[in-house]
């Protein structure tokens, strides 16, 4: 394969990734997202109270959703630095950033180290990336730790040595342990893909690629232990409403294959065209670009195929196809193959012929996207804006308007750090401002921090009423959390509690003879669900909640 020749060193370059970097920490401190965001940041929090690493409890019940590698991890961070946001949200940006580093790593080899840079660059930036570095969730650990295995397999592929085979089935089992087998679609897609194409069958049927599934096997030992241990050993336990459930079986079937089935307990309704449009979004500012690269890759590979690389294209689209054909879809899955996404619209950058369509492909996206977001601000009326952030939105926006042409002469490099700065405006302005805003409208954490504050002294037992489990109460909450039946089954709290509730109960309540005194009402909505109306501030309060705080006494 003929290697694309480097452009002249830019130090900018350096500059705007640290600047990229910085982008991606800037959720860092925003209060941990339900639904799942705060379920996996409760079952670490259990997991580090009770030092049990074994067993996984959701709401007090065993938990057989997903693999343990991520709690692992991010239990061991709240032993470090306390039940924090950022001590959630830090193991999974870190990750992400070992993602950047592989990608860039990779790139650098397939293609050269300007290549590698705004790969790393574009996977930084990329919207859906930056998103996830907010709402961790397994994401980001995910595009870290499958990248890394790629670029170690292609390692061991070239150079026939033992330890990049170690580490790419250390990572690759860390993948499978964070969200199950089919995390082994990108990396033996990528692997598979290449050499298939190529058609080099010694390499493909080599001895090294059984040991890889053998040591795969071997680390993979704890996760299969904890199943054991917790399920299989126990069928007397109720699981998916079920007895007799397998959390081995689970692990290597129902929570994968029996999605895409739609076979095992958690099923889904699928639409083929859901990743396209998906991407659209997701990938932007770089999702036009991605098309075009896509296509002119398969256009210059079927002329070409002994004088390309097939890593990327091959573990992206498998993946893609993959997922598209499955039943069960979320618009976050297809995070795990941006770096593939990254690299792929990096070398299309870099040999690009049509310059001023892609120049005017990328002002147009540009336009819109700054257009939306002022949309957004002139609509929401968030109140967390400040005129320190203003100027630094103002800052930005002027560099990107002025900056492009005074540090590079190379045309495609100035339409890449004008998007790449305007990527920086919209999460700015998403991570510092609305995210911000928008999670006062997250009840359960702003009612923990209230509770924190008022019950500091008196410390009086905490209560939520069945059938409205909040995961960010559970986890903000700096006491236990009791969850009561407040239509009289089972037993209640010493009084007085706190009990939190929505407020169309307390009336009820009041009439059964409870004595009640209210502390304080929360605004609740559905945050991962945004409706036009709820984003409208004139028509707001017409889609809110109530939720009360009241003392039982």
């Amino acid at each position: 394969m003929d290697k694309l020749q480097p452009d002249t060193s830019s130090k900018w370059l350096n500059a705007l990734i640290a600047l990229a970097v910085l982008l991606n920490f800037s959720g860092l401190f925003v209060p941990v997202i339900a639904p799942d965001g705060a379920l996996y940041a409760t079952i670490a929090k259990t997991m580090a109270l009770r030092n049990d690493y074994t067993n996984l409890f959701a709401e007090g019940r065993n938990w057989l959703d997903k693999p343990h590698f991520p709690f692992w991890i991010t239990a061991l961070s709240f032993k470090c630095f306390g039940f924090t946001t950022w001590a959630y949200k830090l193991p999974g940006i870190l990750f992400l950033m070992l993602g950047a580093r592989y990608t860039y790593l990779l790139a650098k080899n397939l293609y050269n180290k300007q290549t590698g840079l705004w790969a790393a660059l574009i996977l930084l930036t990329a919207e859906h990336i930056v998103i996830s570095n907010n709402d961790v969730r397994a994401e980001p650990y995910l595009t870290g730790l499958i990248i890394a295995s790629v670029y170690y397999f292609y390692k061991a592929n070239q150079n026939k040595m033992f330890w990049p085979l170690v580490l790419g089935s250390l990572f690759a089992a860390c993948a499978v342990m964070t969200k199950g087998m089919f995390a082994l679609i990108p990396i033996c897609g990528a692997i598979a893909g290449e050499l298939l194409i190529k058609k080099q069958w010694k390499e493909l049927f080599n001895f090294r690629w059984l040991m890889a599934g053998l040591l795969m096997l071997l680390f993979i030992l704890p996760e299969i232990y904890c199943l054991y241990h917790q399920f299989d050993k126990h069928p007397e336990l109720t699981v998916f409403g079920k007895h007799n459930v397998s959390g081995i079986k689970f692990f290597f079937w129902d929570s994968q294959f029996g999605r895409f089935f739609n076979s095992g307990p958690i099923k889904g309704h699928g639409d083929p065209s859901f990743f396209i449009h998906t991407t659209l979004w997701a990938f932007l500012p770089w999702s036009l670009l991605l098309f075009a690269a896509v296509f002119q890759f398969l256009k210059n590979g079927i002329k070409n195929v002994g004088n390309m690389e097939w890593y990327c294209i091959s573990g992206s689209l498998l993946t893609f196809l993959v997922f598209s054909a499955s039943k069960f879809q979320l618009p976050f899955y297809t995070n795990i193959i941006f770096p593939f996404y990254a690299i792929l619209t990096a070398q299309y950058l870099h040999s690009v012929k049509s310059i001023k369509a892609v120049r005017v492909v990328q002002i147009i996206v540009v336009v819109l996207l700054i257009a939306g977001i002022t949309m957004l601000h002139y609509f929401y009326q968030p109140e967390t804006f400040n005129w320190f952030i203003a100027a630094l939105l103002v800052v930005l926006f002027v560099l990107m308007i002025l900056l492009p042409g005074r540090i590079t002469t190379v045309a495609y490099q100035k339409i890449g750090v004008m998007t790449v700065l305007a990527a920086c405006i919209i999460n700015v302005y998403l991570n510092l401002v609305f995210y911000p805003s928008l999670l006062k409208y997250q009840a359960g954490s702003e009612a923990a921090f209230y509770i924190n504050a008022f019950n500091s002294r008196q410390k009086m037992p905490v209560a939520q009423s069945m059938g409205d489990y909040t995961y960010p109460l559970e986890f903000y909450l700096d006491q236990p959390l009791i969850t009561v039946d407040i239509n009289g089954a089972g037993k209640l709290p010493a009084k007085p509690f706190l009990l939190y509730t929505p407020t169309g109960n307390i009336q009820n309540l009041k009439s059964r003879g409870w004595n009640i005194t209210q502390v304080t009402e929360f605004d609740r909505y559905w945050i991962t669900r945004l409706k036009p109306q709820f984003l409208n501030k004139a028509t707001r309060a017409a889609t809110l909640e109530h939720i009360s705080l009241v003392i039982v006494r």
